[in-house]
């Protein structure tokens, strides 16, 4: 009797679930997050007799076999690539990408992150800077000078100052978008790096082939659907608790035999 490991391995595949639906209803007032799903696939079969195969008594066809299957195992937790809400802000800096593009971000280390998060401040020296205080890989610098900001659709950055009529274009930011966008590795802090399942970043102008456009003033709401991360609480929860009887009967069934005398 495999009840006992079957059992087992779809407790262990709902506690999954569960931790997943956790953390993405945890992150449901996250900026720009992007709800993560497991997904997983059965476990080998046990071959008693093949599907196709020759019966000894008659010699014919079997038309179905005799398959056991010996569980459930994990195969990913993916993000699911939702476009957020936007919500409106007011703020000079604050920036949302309605379509598929990322910031790039350098890292303390150099290297360079991605994210959809467009928080972004101004540091002691204009720098405009995350909320771990990582700059932008296009190092946008506002005049401390300046009296506001203004970033058009496609990433040009025009500061204004006191009694100067015009604008002073002081950069333009860029968009990144990636072949696999669920092969990025999430670093936490709303960052994300590339790997060989992602592609490399393909850079691009903001509103061009496809990459989606900025919108200053707003920031992209978490991707979140709180009722149907409840409903699929609901379910985890009841596969677990189906699990947890088999296992009780294959032990009552356990305890039944070694009572046979």
């Amino acid at each position: 009797m495999n009840a006992l490991k079957i059992a087992a391995t779809g407790m262990s595949a709902q506690q999954m679930r569960v931790d997943v639906i956790a953390n993405n209803i945890a992150n449901m007032s996250t900026t720009a997050y992007q709800p993560r799903v497991a997904e997983f696939a059965d476990l080998i079969y046990q071959q008693y007799q093949t599907p196709g195969s020759l019966t000894s008594q008659t010699g014919s066809v079997v038309p179905a076999g005799i398959q056991i299957g010996m569980g459930v195992r994990p195969t990913t937790v993916s993000m699911e690539i939702v476009q957020g809400a936007l919500s409106e802000t007011g703020g000079d800096l604050d920036l949302a990408v309605n379509g598929r593009g990322f910031f790039e971000i350098i890292q303390a280390d150099g290297e360079s992150a991605f994210t959809r998060d467009g928080k972004f401040y101004r540091d002691a020296d204009g720098l405009m800077v995350n909320s771990d205080g990582l700059s932008l890989a296009d190092q946008i610098t506002i005049p401390t000078d300046a009296s506001r900001v203004t970033i058009s659709p496609d990433g040009e950055v025009v500061a204004y100052f006191n009694n100067v009529p015009r604008g002073q274009t002081v950069g333009n930011i860029s968009l990144n978008v990636f072949a696999n966008t669920k092969g990025l590795e999430a670093l936490g802090g709303n960052l994300y790096r590339e790997t060989e399942a992602s592609g490399s970043p393909i850079n691009g102008t903001a509103g061009s082939d496809g990459i989606g456009v900025m919108r200053q003033g707003y920031l992209e709401d978490s991707g979140v659907d709180v009722v149907e991360e409840i409903s699929e609480l609901i379910e985890a929860q009841r596969g677990y608790e189906l699990n947890s009887k088999i296992i009780t009967a294959a032990d009552e069934m356990y305890s039944a035999t070694t009572r046979i005398r």
